[in-house]
């Protein structure tokens, strides 16, 4: 199988921001992980940030056909992104929702996703491994 693992705005800055919310590892160290852990299930990975909304829905429409999940963390576009919402419900690929923290014990305006209606699942709150369990999601 063959995995896309989409960042949108801010993340780039993971491992430099809010370090007691995201953590201290670097987005790159993340991606490294989960490469490893892909290719030790057989499967391939690629991976895209962008802090550019249309980039995120030219990477969501592009995957039809040439990946079998996407696996979201769209940073704040979670929120208010209906042009990324769309982008997910135009295409048959499914989009496994992630945060890193538990964004329903954070401020009021993180807890509403206009993304979930339109992906197969959420998974939230556990750090870096919530990517991991994303993926994992997509075999089970």
């Amino acid at each position: 199988m063959k995995f896309l693992v989409l960042n949108g705005v801010n993340l780039n800055l993971t491992g430099k921001r809010e370090k007691g919310v995201y953590g201290s590892e670097t987005l790159e160290s993340i991606n490294r992980e989960l490469e490893e852990d892909c290719e030790k299930q057989g499967h391939k990975v690629d991976f895209f940030q962008s802090n550019l909304e249309g980039e995120i829905c030219t990477k969501i429409q592009e995957a039809e056909g040439n990946y079998d999940g996407i696996v979201l963390n769209a940073g704040a576009f979670t929120h208010y992104s209906f042009a990324i919402r769309d982008a997910i419900a135009a295409i048959s690929v499914p989009v496994v929702e992630v945060h890193m923290s538990n964004v329903y014990a954070r401020e009021e305006f993180r807890r509403k996703s206009v993304l979930t209606e339109v992906c197969k699942g959420e998974i939230l709150g556990f750090g870096k491994k919530s990517y991991l369990l994303a993926l994992r999601s997509f075999t089970l």
